[in-house]
């Protein structure tokens, strides 16, 4: 007798994307961000692999969403003592990120669609990705259950950020 549990949302994500015919490369990472790693990837990927698509999947109930940003930055700065001097990359010690907010590096959002949808863009205007690769983004609602596009809410109510 086989018992019965609820499916992941990951697990019904990878079932809307299991019909997918093209060669599949798959990049996670906190949040969903398109970041300095995930353009390197998308680089190699579409220059030398021939990937000639990228579908970036947020997905709502994230929880990277859950945690205030008071939190997260209160969280780093007790793993790492002084963000300032926190190295970002150790193979790359001279990377740092500047006049810039450790916030801005950790790119917590708000709206997932509009995140989505910029992480599109981004990827788009990344002169590293070949202008004849489509790049199509989506929201997995993880309320309805339905794999869609940024703004194109199925269930009435979406989980939204803690802040």
């Amino acid at each position: 007798m086989s018992e019965e549990r609820t499916l992941t949302a990951r697990e019904r994500l990878r079932i809307h994307l299991r019909g997918a015919r093209r060669k599949t490369q798959i990049l996670r990472n906190a949040g969903g961000k398109v970041t300095d790693d995930v353009i390197r990837s998308a680089a190699l990927t579409t220059n030398f692999f021939d990937t000639d698509e990228i579908i970036i999947v947020n997905r709502t109930d994230c929880g990277m969403m859950s945690a205030p940003d008071d939190a997260v930055r209160d969280g780093l700065e007790a793993q790492v003592s002084d963000l300032d001097d926190a190295d970002i990359d150790p193979s790359l010690p001279e990377l740092d990120l500047g006049d810039a907010d450790i916030m801005d590096w950790v790119k917590i959002t708000d709206d997932i669609d509009e995140a989505c949808a910029a992480q599109v863009k981004y990827l788009e205007q990344s002169s590293f990705v070949p202008d004849d690769v489509t790049i199509t983004g989506y929201v997995y609602e993880v309320e309805s259950g339905k794999l869609r596009h940024p703004g194109d809410r199925v269930a009435e109510e979406i989980s939204e950020r803690q802040s």
